[in-house]
């Protein structure tokens, strides 16, 4: 039975991540899980077809494959993978990363961005990519996210500053510094970000999730949310004060609250998303409840990017027991954000 086709659809565009890692073995997955599914959404891989034929070749994975050139993707998506390449090959080989991939990788990711732009995708969806590769190619960009904002001036003309939201079933939480060394978490950690943060959390969770008046709960940064500025003074100095701008603006806050027990069951239940201070305070609570379902979506952006909710994984890559699980929770969401939301008609910040 054919799948049923919108006069507008078209597919989500995947980017191929690090070549070496196991984006290229849960993409094949995904596609093997979802093809056959009316109700899964068809994507478009952004990668090296020899690539992807010779991982499916080495993991026994029969998976068809067709070189597109963008949105006819969709009515074929039944019958085979769509992959539109990319201009560099691929020199690594699966668990060990080459710094030749990086420049196939970036490009694919940049495709990505500009078939949202001409309306040939839907959103983006991104594979994991190994940062310490990239920066040895010269990218100077902390990672995607970082990449993304940048390309969103390129192509949308406007000024982007991006906010990394960890989407569960469970729960939602914000790190409010991301991919920085911890030393240098209390420096970073100003009013003007937590404010600014919150203002793009509270706009993107009505616009994209439709939550209206969304509850935004801020974690301290210090034991205990400092305990009255006995362990530190930046719930006082900082966090408190950004709160009360963020309520002079109409958004509905709490905090700051302690960490240790903000993602307890009952506690989920007064609010729509956690801002944590740091990195791991927001993403250890949910790898943990909800590892295989977590999604990765960027907020702030004129298009819609998600990502599964782990790494390249080069330890287990060409083994053949990645589990695409997280994959398909981006794609599916990712196709529902954009169902639901057009960020990129206006979405200047």
């Amino acid at each position: 039975m054919a799948r049923p086709l919108s006069a507008n659809s078209v597919p989500l565009a995947l980017s191929q991540g690090d070549p070496s890692g196991i984006g290229p073995e849960v993409t094949l997955k995904a596609w093997l899980k979802t093809h056959e599914d009316p109700g899964a959404p068809p994507f478009v891989a952004v990668a090296d077809p020899d690539h992807l034929a010779a991982i499916a070749r080495d993991l026994g994975l029969t998976v068809p494959i067709k070189i597109v050139a963008g949105a006819e993707a969709v009515p074929m998506f039944r019958y085979a993978l769509p992959v539109l390449a990319v201009q560099h090959s691929v020199a690594g080989k699966p668990g060990t990363p080459d710094v030749k991939d990086a420049a196939g990788t970036i490009a694919s990711i940049e495709t990505c961005v500009r078939l949202v732009r001409a309306g040939e995708a839907s959103a983006i969806v991104t594979n994991p990519i190994a940062k310490e590769i990239f920066y040895r190619a010269s990218f100077r960009y902390p990672g995607h996210t970082g990449f993304l904002a940048e390309l969103a001036g390129r192509y949308f003309g406007v000024s982007a500053r991006s906010v990394m939201l960890i989407w569960s079933p469970k729960f939602s939480v914000i790190p409010a510094t991301i991919h920085v060394p911890l030393a240098r978490v209390p420096a970073l950690l100003t009013r003007e970000l937590l404010v600014e943060t919150g203002l793009i959390a509270a706009r993107d969770l009505a616009s994209f999730f439709g939550i209206k008046n969304p509850r935004l709960a801020f974690t301290g940064l210090n034991p205990h949310a400092g305990e009255g500025g006995t362990m530190g003074r930046e719930e006082i100095e900082v966090i408190s004060p950004a709160l009360a701008d963020l309520a002079a603006a109409g958004v509905t806050v709490s905090g700051p609250h302690a960490a240790d027990t903000l993602f307890r069951a009952s506690a989920r239940k007064c609010y729509d998303a956690v801002i944590a201070m740091y990195h791991d305070q927001a993403l250890i609570p949910v790898k943990t409840v909800a590892f295989e379902s977590a999604v990765n979506v960027t907020l702030g952006l004129p298009l819609i990017r998600t990502s599964p909710d782990h790494g390249t994984a080069f330890d287990i890559a060409g083994k053949g027991i990645a589990d695409p699980a997280s994959l398909i929770a981006s794609l599916r969401l990712a196709s529902k954000l954009a169902r639901r939301a057009r960020p990129v008609q206006a979405r200047e910040s």
